[in-house]
């Protein structure tokens, strides 16, 4: 780091030193192929050199060994000697790569939270809306925002002129169909597809199938409320105006029974019809080495494979198990007797402890809205964990697919907790809680 500051001699015999570690390593890699003279010729230098670095001659002798080793190495370091930038950019890119994965796997890995289960604590992917006949960031804005929060703008546009309906399920959800998709535009990836029509023209947009956020833009945008969207439903039904029909659901063929209502409001072509920021998620560095050590505590957000886990959330459009990531929080270890008494958590007949996530959802506090019962795996009263089991919860309890619907996390799935949110660059940045 401070070499600027050393001496010339210290400079020169340091680079004999590395001229020395080359002419062993051609040595030891060539000396098989090498011609008996050429050998010997590579032997003497290296001797000589090290010679005269053990008897500290002076720079300028030194020098002129050093570059009388280079030509010797010239001649016989075949590949290893000389080598072309492109060479040794590769490996330093094979090396840095070999060691990032090291550090990944062992020690530190980024993860991106996708959904909002553990939300206020952590943040999945929200949407910001910008309402149509708004003026939407300027260019400098959107390229701050991307950078800094991750903010993708996804717009539908209006292939023609007319009045705007779009599908929804039976329940008043937006029918999001499964599409086989890429990310990035590169990986593979599992895409929610959302229709809209105008005139009868259809209108669709992609979305990542974990973005939960689509259905609150669309109200904003055409409803307002979510109350006001339901009395329009209903006003609709009972009209006899909302259109029956049916959408392929996914890529086996599977047929799905959608609701085609008028949204109110008419668009022309080319106009956008709906218009948000996709935000990214809250990125988070996990220490994968202390779990190794230490049993996870209770209170801890902890991270775990999905593979040992079987559910129908968890499997992709043809049925195949997912395996992926999640983050949780941990209320149960083998053992433990859980129990909800909406808003609070039980442990072992006492109220959880372990985590300020607990206490602000037992007293409703800020944006914490307290635990809920699911009303699975028995847990209508009371649940024990079993042994080589942990039992896991979001901290957003009503909108949380956690145990209380998959069942238990197997304690060798457990890979760590997470330590930092290093992205995006919100009031969220810094030690994970």
């Amino acid at each position: 780091m401070f070499g600027f500051f050393d001496s010339q001699e210290k400079k020169m015999r340091e680079n004999a030193a590395n001229w020395i570690e080359l002419a062993d390593k051609i040595y030891c890699f060539r000396r098989d192929v090498l011609p008996k003279a050429q050998l010997e010729k590579l032997v003497q230098q290296t001797n000589a050199l090290k010679s005269a670095l053990k008897q500290r001659v002076e720079t300028a002798k030194l020098k002129l060994i050093i570059e009388e080793t280079e030509a010797v190495l010239r001649e016989t370091g075949g590949a290893l000697y000389p080598r072309g930038s492109l060479v040794e950019n590769i490996e330093f890119f094979v090396v840095a790569a070999i060691v990032i994965l090291g550090i990944r796997t062992y020690f530190v890995q980024p993860f991106k939270i996708p959904t909002n289960s553990m939300w206020p604590t952590y943040y999945g992917m929200t949407g910001e809306n910008i309402p149509p006949g708004t003026a939407p960031p300027s260019t400098v804005n959107r390229i701050f925002r991307l950078a800094a929060f991750g903010a993708q703008r996804q717009e539908v546009v209006a292939p023609r002129s007319g009045e705007i309906s779009a599908l929804f399920f039976e329940n008043g959800a937006m029918a999001g169909a499964l599409r086989n998709g890429r990310s990035w535009l590169v990986f593979p990836a599992v895409l929610s597809e959302y229709t809209f029509f105008v005139d009868g023209a259809p209108a669709t947009v992609r979305l990542p199938v974990d973005f939960h956020d689509f259905d609150r833009m669309v109200i904003e945008t055409y409803f307002g409320s979510q109350s006001a969207f339901q009395t329009e439903w209903n006003r609709l039904f009972k009209a006899g105006a909302l259109e029956r029909t049916e959408m392929k659901y996914d890529e086996s063929g599977r047929l799905a029974r959608v609701i085609r209502m008028p949204l109110g409001k008419t668009a022309k072509a080319g106009e956008p019809i709906l218009r948000f920021d996709l935000m990214t998620g809250d990125q988070l560095l996990v220490d994968r080495m202390s779990y190794h050590f230490v049993r996870p505590q209770i209170g801890q957000g902890f991270v775990f494979r999905t593979e040992n886990i079987h559910d129908r959330f968890m499997t992709d459009t043809g049925g195949n198990q997912i395996v992926s990531y999640y983050i949780k929080r941990l209320v149960g270890t083998p053992g433990d007797t859980l129990e909800v008494k909406s808003p609070q958590l039980f442990r072992n007949g006492q109220r959880i402890v372990g985590s300020d996530a607990f206490e602000a959802n037992a007293q409703r506090s800020g944006k914490y809205t307290g635990y809920t019962n699911a009303h699975r795996l028995g847990f209508g009263d009371t649940l024990t964990v079993p042994p080589g089991k942990y039992f896991a919860m979001g901290d957003n309890s009503s909108n949380s697919q956690d145990s209380r619907y998959w069942g238990f996390v197997p304690a060798k799935d457990v890979v760590g907790r997470p330590i930092f949110i290093y992205y995006p660059f919100t009031k969220r940045w810094g030690p994970a809680r």
